[in-house]
C-alpha cells in the first residue's frame, strides 16, 4: 500500500561521484528524495579535503549517502563521511551501499586467510549512532546470507533484491511462458528459488575433473525453452560461460542471464557482447542492475546488456 504524502518523510540524498547518475535516478522517482552535494577535494598529497554543503541545514532531517566501493581507494573518503554524517544532529541516518563487494571473501578455509567481508562489516558497524537512534544499511542481493550477523547492534542491516526488476522484465519478453530459470550452484539456487518459483527450474553443478571445473545440469530440463541463468555476482564469468554451453547442448532454444552485481573486472563484459559471430549471440540478454556504476558505464548500450536500476527500489527503501 503506498504511504499518505503526508507521512512521507524527506530525504536529503548525498552520494559519492561515482554514483550520480543513480543518485539522480534515485532522486527523480520521489519528490520527497532532494539531493545534497559534498566537495570532493584532496590536499597535495593526495589525502582527502572534503566538505559537506549545507551542514547546518541537516540538523533534525533525515539523511542518506549513497556508496560505491568499487575500488580500495574511494572507500577512505566515503567512510570518511559516512562517520561524519551521523554526528550532524541527524534525525536518521541510512548508508546505502547497492553492492557489498568483499562479501565473496567471507569464509576462511585454512588458519592465515584474512575474511574480509568481516572486516568491512566491522568498519559499516562503527557508523556513530545518529540522534534518531541505530543507523540503517541498504545492501542488495549480498553474497552469503550469513553475512547479516556480521554486523553489530549500531547498524541495521536492510537486505533487499534485485529479483523483482528481472521478474517484470521477463514477463514483458514475447516468449514470457516459454522461461525457464536456471541456476549455476546450489548456492545460488538456495539465494533465489522461492522469489521464483513460478517459473521450471535447472539448476547446475560444477565437479572437478582434475584441474578443471566441469559443469553439469544437475536437475531439470532446458529443452525448447529460453532458459535464463540468475546468479548474484559475476566476476570473470567464466561459469556462465560454461553453463551456457550445457544448457544449448541440452536443447535450450536461446540462453539469457541476469545477475544483480555485474563486477566484471578487467574489462571481463568483453566477453558477453555480441562483437563478432563466433559470440553468435551466446547470450540473448544480459540484465545488471546499476549496484556497480562503472560497469554500467563500460557497458552502455552494448548487446546483449541491458540494466536494469536500482533507482525505484532504493527511493522506496529510503522511506522504510
Amino acid at each position: 500500500m503506498a504511504m499518505e504524502n503526508s507521512q512521507k518523510k524527506q530525504v536529503f540524498l548525498f552520494y559519492c561521484a561515482e554514483c550520480e547518475d543513480l543518485a539522480r535516478q534515485v532522486a527523480s522517482q520521489s519528490d520527497h528524495i532532494t539531493l545534497q552535494t559534498i566537495k570532493w577535494r584532496t590536499f597535495d598529497d593526495g589525502f582527502p579535503n572534503i566538505f559537506i554543503n549545507n551542514a547546518q541545514d541537516l540538523r533534525g532531517q533525515h539523511v542518506a549517502f549513497l556508496a560505491s566501493f568499487s575500488s580500495q581507494g574511494v572507500i577512505f573518503e566515503q567512510l570518511s563521511v559516512i562517520y561524519a554524517l551521523p554526528r550532524l544532529f541527524v534525525a536518521s541516518f541510512t548508508l546505502v551501499l547497492p553492492f557489498f563487494p568483499t562479501g565473496s571473501f567471507e569464509r576462511m578455509e585454512e588458519e592465515g586467510d584474512v575474511a574480509t567481508a568481516f572486516t568491512m562489516a566491522r568498519m559499516l558497524s562503527n557508523i556513530p549512532i545518529s540522534k534518531g537512534g541505530p543507523n540503517s544499511v541498504l545492501i542488495y542481493d549480498i553474497h552469503a546470507l550469513q553475512e547479516r550477523f556480521y554486523f553489530g547492534d549500531h547498524v541495521l542491516p536492510l537486505f533487499e533484491t534485485g529479483i523483482p526488476l528481472l521478474k517484470q522484465r521477463l514477463h514483458q519478453l514475447p516468449d514470457s511462458d516459454k522461461i525457464v530459470v536456471a541456476f549455476p550452484d546450489d548456492g545460488a539456487w538456495k539465494r533465489f528459488h522461492k522469489q521464483l518459483d513460478h517459473f521450471p527450474m535447472v539448476v547446475c553443478n560444477k565437479v572437478r575433473e582434475g584441474d578443471k571445473r566441469i559443469v553439469r545440469i544437475k536437475e531439470g530440463n532446458p529443452a525448447g525453452y529460453h532458459v535464463v541463468i540468475v546468479d548474484d555476482l559475476v566476476q570473470s564469468g567464466g561459469t556462465l560461460i560454461e553453463c551456457q554451453k550445457v544448457l544449448a547442448a541440452h536443447g535450450a532454444a536461446k540462453v539469457s542471464a541476469y545477475v544483480t552485481h555485474g563486477v566484471f573486472p578487467k574489462h571481463s563484459w568483453e566477453r558477453f557482447t555480441h562483437k563478432d559471430e563466433g559470440s553468435e549471440k551466446a547470450f540473448a540478454y544480459f540484465w545488471i542492475t546499476d549496484s556497480c556504476p562503472l560497469t554500467v558505464k563500460a557497458v552502455g548500450n552494448k548487446a546483449p546488456f541491458e540494466v536494469l536500476s536500482l533507482a525505484g527500489s532504493i527511493a522506496d527503501a529510503l522511506q522504510i
